[in-house]
């Protein structure tokens, strides 16, 4: 703030000697014009010609300056001399004026800056020009009462800007002090110390930063919680499957006969099996939840779930399974990234296989309403209990006594992949005509591409 100060004045002293140029020229050059007027009362026409009759008043009058000296020059209509100081420059006379109307400029003579006024004296003499008449004096009133000008503006301005940098300066200590004591409270702060800050302490005039700021430090915390929470979770479900790893390995070992060791063996690759699911959805759960791992685009919901469903059919028959698929005639386009759409379809797939007893019915489907895009997975499987809907979305959670195997990730990536996609996710139960169990409904709705929200997510139910 202090810089532009010392900045603003040169600029400022630049203007006002400009300035007071401009004032100063604009007495003398009326006086100057006045003088081009006595000189044009002595020019006549004699004989079809220009004549000059300077009389002696006229000269004493011209030179009756006591600062500045004044010269002056009279051409004829066929530019001859008729009177004054021949040495006298010749102003630009390019786009001649009418004659009675004055000119300036500028020039100098035998070293002295002059003031010229210059005129055309119209003695409506057939074919020739108008005599034209010039007036020069030297600057020195001008350049006096220019300095004058200059001194009554300036040397105010010398007293004044010291007191105003004095002032600035000590508003902005008052001003900035607050600032100054909120980083050095944040600078003191541990790193893992995302606690809000006091805004009490904090003056009125930047409460508000203070408030988005701890807007900003309660979101970090949230984030920062989550992932402590995640990395525990997982790091509690990655203990026990990887020590069942150990504990067969080292049976296999122990085995005497083939038959034992291969026994073990294949026990070790399920065990295996089961810990790269679990890693590869502890991953795809933490890209779903990068903030910009979206990535949407217009996609055909209908043909990502037809093909997904497609790749679960070998699976699906191995188990006993009747999976199938109930789509559109037609492209149901809504916005979305395509891989983690696909990874949420395999997520509900697998989750209904896994829990679907076999000889059960599954079925993925795709149909529109007039405001949503909707996907459901449907199976007859045990169901879930209404108060358990909500937890089993949760990392880890499994509802008490489910015998199939699991992570309790799976309906997790789901939510979290609809969460990006703003779209809502719910359970309901799906009763069934094939199998005496209350079955369950997974029902995904999604937004039509183009009527994509630009607010936050809804949660549709």
């Amino acid at each position: 703030m202090l810089a532009p100060l010392f900045l603003l004045w040169p600029m400022s002293v630049a203007i006002t000697y400009v300035v007071a140029q401009n004032i100063a020229n604009v007495p003398y050059d009326r006086a100057l014009a006045n003088n081009l007027s006595l000189i044009a009362s002595q020019v006549q026409a004699e004989n079809g010609r220009a004549a000059l009759h300077m009389s002696r008043a006229a000269r004493e009058l011209l030179r009756a300056d006591e600062t500045d000296s004044v010269f002056w020059l009279v051409l004829g209509s066929h530019g001859e001399y008729l009177g004054g100081d021949r040495a006298l420059p010749l102003p630009p006379l390019a786009g001649q004026a009418r004659p009675g109307q004055v000119r300036y400029a500028d020039d100098t003579l035998r070293g002295f800056n002059v003031r010229m006024a210059y005129t055309w004296v119209d003695l409506h003499l057939p074919g020739s020009q108008p005599p034209l008449l010039i007036v020069a004096e030297t600057s020195e009133k001008r350049a006096q009462l220019a300095n004058d000008i200059i001194k009554g503006v300036i040397i105010p301005q010398f007293v004044v800007l010291p007191v105003a940098v004095l002032l600035v300066w000590f508003g902005l200590s008052r001003g900035v002090a607050p600032l100054n004591a909120l980083q050095q409270r944040l600078r003191a702060r541990r790193p893992d110390d995302l606690s809000p800050i006091d805004e009490r302490a904090a003056p009125s005039e930047i409460a508000p930063l203070v408030g988005a700021m701890n807007e900003l430090l309660n979101r970090l915390s949230a984030n920062v919680e989550a992932q402590r929470r995640f990395v525990a979770d997982a790091a509690h479900q990655l203990k026990t499957p990887l020590a069942g790893l150990r504990t067969q390995a080292e049976l296999a070992l122990r085995d005497a006969s083939p038959d034992e060791m291969q026994s073990s063996l294949r026990q070790l690759v399920a065990s295996s099996e089961r810990a790269t699911r679990l890693v590869n959805q502890l991953l795809l759960l933490a890209r779903a939840e990068t903030p910009d791992a979206t990535g949407l685009a217009p996609v055909d919901i209908n043909a990502i779930a037809s093909e997904q469903t497609m790749n679960w059919v070998p699976q699906a028959l191995s188990l006993n399974a009747d999976l199938g698929f109930e789509g559109c005639d037609a492209p149901v386009e809504i916005m979305g990234n395509p891989i983690l759409l696909g990874e949420m379809i395999n997520n509900l797939v697998d989750n209904a296989l896994r829990y679907t007893p076999s000889g059960g019915h599954i079925t993925v489907r795709v149909r529109q309403t007039a405001e949503h895009a909707v996907l459901e997975v449907e199976d007859s499987g045990p169901g879930i209990p209404p108060e358990e809907r909500e937890r089993v979305f949760d990392r880890f959670y499994r509802v008490l006594g489910t015998l199939s195997d699991g992570s309790g990730l799976g309906l997790a990536i789901v939510r979290e992949i609809a969460q990006k996609h703003r779209a809502g996710v719910h359970i309901e139960s799906h009763p069934s005509r094939h199998s005496d169990l209350p079955g369950t409904r997974i029902v995904v709705t999604f937004n039509y591409y183009g009527t994509y929200p630009a607010d936050e997510p809804e949660t549709l139910t």
